[in-house]
């Protein structure tokens, strides 16, 4: 008997040991063959290169390895996306599954599988191949759900998104509709005073901006930390990518290959689309109105298993749709379906065909899939091309309707009328301002002087109604430059100016100046006034005027909350249109008060308070003060800064600790041959006992990026392992 069949051998008994299915013959066949094929070369930050004979060899290897590194990550990724979630982790989150379930089912993934092309199909059959021979070789990883992967559960997620088109759908409405019980006012239910600006930053620079002649390119998604595995996947059939993975997903999501790369940005975007339906109660039956045709509502009945305290329980939904899409909550006594896109085999194609591209030319042809629906993208390749494509997925309507709200379901002018073509997109190719970028911001400030002119789209194709901070920053950053290299680039995506405070903190301070001599607040407040004035707007860890400066604006935010989610509108823009300056002046005392409560003395560096902690490798992590951190000296992305770090105090901790913003960030400079600098939040294993569970924590914390080993000729002498699947 061969290595490898003794090594399948002992993974049958792994397989039986942890409940989950045991191999078929058949399953051990295809098994030793991807082995076989398969190599898995570890750097020495423990970053997989995975090299296979074919592509579907690289998926079944890339799959195995995300798995070494963080199972729990990958399974807890498919149970949200088909919508099993409570089967883990019980009924609070009973009205999750029942989103995810109005779009999906196990029946509608096969039926897709089925009619998926013929490669798609291997290489989903190697995906479902590499996790169920590492749960064979890993009996000591105990699945808290899937015990088993089928080749159709991969057509679930297809897209990488931190959050997918489905989960801008309110629970608390949805719940309202199907579970009883009255939702929170419109102003309490999507707009969260204390939430992260979502997304991620992108830039690309031509040659004729760089010192070295050569195009470059930032990727530096903001997410949640840890959501992301960092690894390579080459082939004998073309395969090279380099980059972030979502756990649990077989193609490259930001990163580049040798000669092309790309970066998503969370888009702006109007294409998902509320209607308000005309119903018809006759002869106990539900019909709906469109134009002068009565369409009988669809009406099936949905089962969601979750586990209880006494084993497993159901509960049964009975919801209702129409052509358009499924009833998600109701307005004014009229109900509502949403549509949105639903493509996943285009979309699963178009994830991973993108990652063979060689240049802007085929990279352009992929997006004619039309199913990059919720993002931006930002490219840049070895021919000097840089390019930004605005959310690929945007269906042509007519324009005097306002689709930002729900739209009347009976009136035939409301149906969507095919898709806009790329070239009726605001896109860019080669602008000659020489760069370009985004931000999360409107397009219509991607390449400065050369941005695509607002007055020539759809209303639809761009939500955003201003400049945001870090948009103003990144052109600040980037016009009249001439001569970018990585490391410049790498310094202007880490600039530490705050373009909020600029334009707050001189109004304080004029308000603090109007305040009587007899006024305690007048005395109190003299020294913190001193060091905002002299303040240049730049974060550091030693800053004092950052720590003042963001517990004055989050103390308002505190304060204001109610006020500002029924005015909708960002908190530095409340600060300045909304806040009397009595109230700033109030504000930055209790600043002053928290901040001498909590740390001793006012006076304290905004590192010692703004920190990078991982202690255990779970999903929802604890905090503790007790607890070995690092100092971070930028801020949230709220305040303008490109690098993004979301902290906050959390449960018993005075700190405040990050749980998003940068996460994987790498600059790119191609030519001939490729170079790339990259750093990951923490490290790449999810395993506390790892060496490499937290090895990359002080360069990020930093900005440091390290060297990427692209080439075999850079990994020699960075090797620590290398070895098949199951060794």
């Amino acid at each position: 008997m061969n290595r490898v069949s003794v090594l399948l051998g002992i993974g049958l008994v792994g397989a039986t040991r942890a409940g989950a299915q045991a191999p078929t013959a058949s399953d051990l066949a295809r098994w030793q063959a991807r082995v076989a094929a398969v190599t898995i070369t570890r750097d020495d930050w423990g970053i997989a290169h995975v090299r296979g004979k074919t592509d579907a060899d690289a998926v079944f290897g890339m799959i195995y390895a995300q798995a070494e590194d963080d199972f729990n990550r990958i399974e807890t990724n498919y149970l949200n996306a088909m919508g099993r979630m409570a089967e883990a982790e019980g009924d609070s989150v009973i009205w999750r599954d029942l989103r995810m379930k109005l779009f999906i089912s196990p029946d509608s993934l096969k039926a897709w599988h089925g009619r998926s092309p013929a490669w798609l199909q291997v290489l989903m059959g190697a995906w479902a191949d590499g996790l169920n021979f590492f749960l064979s070789r890993h009996p000591e990883v105990k699945p808290r759900v899937l015990t088993r992967f089928e080749p159709w559960m991969a057509l679930s997620f297809t897209e990488g998104s931190i959050g997918g088109d489905i989960e801008s759908i309110n629970l608390r409405r949805l719940r309202a509709f199907y579970g009883g019980g009255p939702p929170a006012p419109d102003g309490d239910l999507d707009f969260d005073v204390a939430a992260e600006p979502g997304g991620s930053n992108g830039i690309a620079i031509a040659p004729s901006n760089t010192a070295r002649g050569r195009a470059l390119l930032l990727i530096n998604p903001h997410t949640s930390f840890f959501f992301r595995s960092e690894l390579q996947m080459t082939s004998d059939e073309g395969l090279n990518a380099y980059g972030a993975v979502t756990w649990g997903q077989f193609f490259i999501y930001q990163g580049f290959n040798a000669t092309a790369g790309w970066m998503h940005t969370s888009s702006g975007v109007d294409n998902i689309d509320e209607y308000l339906e005309t119903i018809i109660e006759r002869d106990g039956r539900r019909f709906y109105r469109v134009g002068t045709e009565e369409r009988p509502l669809t009406v099936e009945t949905i089962t969601i298993p979750y586990r209880a305290s006494t084993g497993m329980a159901e509960r049964k939904f009975t919801v209702y749709r129409t052509h358009r899409g499924p009833i998600v909550h109701q307005s004014d006594g009229k109900w509502v379906s949403v549509r949105l896109m639903q493509e996943p085999i285009k979309a699963l194609t178009q994830s991973y065909s993108r990652t063979k591209t060689a240049d802007y030319r085929e990279f352009r042809s992929v997006m004619e899939l039309h199913t990059n629906s919720s993002n931006n993208t930002i490219f840049a390749d070895a021919k000097g091309n840089i390019a930004y494509f605005h959310s690929n997925f945007i269906p042509r309507r007519d324009p005097k309707f306002d689709w930002t709200r729900p739209v009347d379901g009976s009136d035939a002018a409301t149906e969507w009328q095919g898709l806009l073509t790329q070239d009726e997109t605001p896109n860019l190719l080669n602008p000659e301002s020489g760069w370009l970028y985004n931000a999360n911001n409107w397009p219509w400030s991607a390449a400065g002087p050369s941005s695509p002119k607002r007055e020539s789209f759809p209303k639809y194709v761009e939500q955003g109604d201003e400049e945001t901070p870090r948009g103003r920053h990144a052109i600040r950053v980037l016009e009249g430059r001439k001569d970018f290299t990585i490391e410049s680039l790498r310094a202007a995506a880490y600039d530490s100016y705050l373009p909020a405070f600029e334009g707050l903190i001189q109004p304080l301070v004029q308000a603090w100046g109007m305040t009587p001599d007899s006024d305690p607040l007048e005395s109190q407040l003299a020294e913190p006034i001193r060091m905002l004035r002299e303040w240049d707007f730049r974060w550091s860890e030693s800053s004092i005027a950052t720590s003042l400066a963001v517990f004055w604006a989050e103390e308002i935010g505190r304060r204001d909350s109610s006020e500002i989610r029924r005015a909708r509108i960002p908190i530095e823009r409340w600060i300045a249109t909304r806040v009397t300056p009595r109230a700033q002046v109030e504000a930055l005392a209790a600043a002053v008060n928290k901040l001498t409560a909590d740390f001793g003395s006012w006076r304290t560096p905004w590192g010692s308070i703004n920190r990078f902690q991982r202690l255990t490798g779970d999903i929802v992590h604890r905090f503790s003060d007790a607890g070995p951190s690092l100092p971070v000296g930028f801020t949230s992305a709220r305040w303008g800064s490109l690098a993004s770090f979301a902290a906050r105090a959390h449960p018993g901790t005075k700190k405040w600790y990050g749980t998003s913003g940068n996460s994987f960030v790498a600059v790119v400079e191609f030519g001939d041959s490729l170079r790339a600098v990259a750093v990951t939040a923490g490290g790449e294993s999810g395993h506390r006992a790892s060496p490499h569970f937290n090895d990359q924590a002080a360069r990020y914390s930093k900005g440091e990026l390290r060297e990427v080993y692209f080439y075999p000729s850079q990994l020699q002498g960075h090797i620590e392992r290398e070895y098949r699947p199951g060794g």
